[in-house]
């Protein structure tokens, strides 16, 4: 349903997004992930047709609606896509009802059609209570149920969402990204969602695009990122908690990793040795494969407790079922396993 093919965009000197490839099937549930300024939103308006690319194309099912190569692209008002902004967007002298039925009077549809369409559409989001109120009567999470609502009134093929739930309290996020599922399941239409959030990611989406420094880093369904990290900013960014990343240096016939002489054997002289949370433990007493930490941080996680050291710059996490006797500040010995889950060049490539 939606593909995109080498896509760039540059702004001046700047390549804010380069030569993004990505292809996924209809009704999917598409999250772009990743730091700000990372070039997400940069490519969720290419989608919109808000920007222009400046090279590459963007194909929805069997029409290319922009062409950088071409200098082409087709309106946005005719790509059968809608958007929802993170500042909601609404007209605050329409009311509720008004808001939702505008597109629909922009597509000329019939005034019997429209309200069916809008009484339909605010049942969908539960907000047929609030159809004569305004935006300024109406709360935070309300207002972005309406901006969703009107979004999805004509009825897109192509549904765009620039990181919606941001400016939401914690609570309302979670509860509001249940509802956003339930909304893709309920009208079927291909899903674009832009956030910088992991776990809004890996908790909607079908298909996940990782991105850093306006490039794809990997592209697939959740959990592949998750046991399969192509990149070490892909095994850095993704999970809860993030993997421990470890320079593992060459140092005789020994290797020193985080700063001590280990029985390790790498493939490279120099590389990063990736280890879990859960595969580090905390050791009693210091040993061969331990490394003296400084004690910085604890927090209980699904049942256990996740812990933090520091030392040198380096930092690590630890999944545990019980604290030691220990308080922050302490030096408490993390214990790598004989094997790291898997190895990365000096450029954050996977080597196995």
């Amino acid at each position: 349903m939606l593909e995109i093919r080498n896509l760039t965009k540059r702004f001046g000197d700047i390549e804010a997004v380069k030569a993004a490839s990505l292809s996924v099937p209809d009704g999917a549930f598409l999250v772009l992930l990743g730091p700000s300024g990372c070039g997400k939103t940069t490519l969720l308006r290419m989608l919109a047709g808000l920007e222009l690319p400046s090279e590459g194309q963007i194909v929805f099912g069997a029409q290319i609606v922009s062409d950088g190569n071409r200098n082409r692209a087709v309106d946005p008002a005719k790509r059968n896509s809608g958007l929802v902004f993170q500042s909601y967007a609404l007209w605050p002298h329409m009311s509720v009802r008004g808001n939702v039925e505008w597109p629909l009077k922009v597509m000329k549809m019939p005034k019997a059609d429209r309200a069916a369409r809008v009484g339909e559409v605010l049942r969908l989001l539960d907000i047929s209570q609030l159809a004569e109120r305004y935006p300024n009567e109406i709360s935070g999470g309300q207002q972005q149920r309406v901006a969703i609502a009107r979004t999805i009134a004509p009825r897109p093929s192509v549904l765009l969402f620039d990181e919606p739930l941001s400016n939401l309290d914690a609570k309302l996020r979670v509860e509001m990204r249940t509802e956003l599922k339930r909304l893709h399941r309920a009208t079927g239409a291909t899903t674009v969602y832009v956030t910088h959030d992991q776990i809004e990611a890996m908790t909607m989406a079908t298909h996940v695009a990782v991105m850093n420094h306006g490039r794809v880093q990997q592209f697939g369904q959740p959990q592949n990122l998750i046991d399969h990290p192509e990149t070490a900013f892909v095994a850095t960014f993704v999970g809860t908690p993030p993997n421990n990343m470890v320079p593992v240096v060459k140092n005789g016939t020994s290797y020193k990793v985080g700063g001590r002489l280990m029985p390790l054997t790498a493939p490279a002289d120099r590389c990063l040795a990736m280890y879990r949370a859960e595969s580090v433990k905390l050791s009693d007493s210091e040993g061969e494969t331990t490394l003296p930490m400084e004690l910085v941080e604890t927090s209980a996680i699904a049942g256990r407790v996740m812990v933090t050291g520091l030392a040198e710059g380096l930092r690590l996490t630890a999944i545990v079922d019980s604290l030691p006797a220990v308080q922050i500040g302490d030096i408490v010995q993390f214990c790598l396993p004989p094997r790291p889950d898997c190895w990365f060049d000096t450029d954050g490539e996977r080597i196995r």
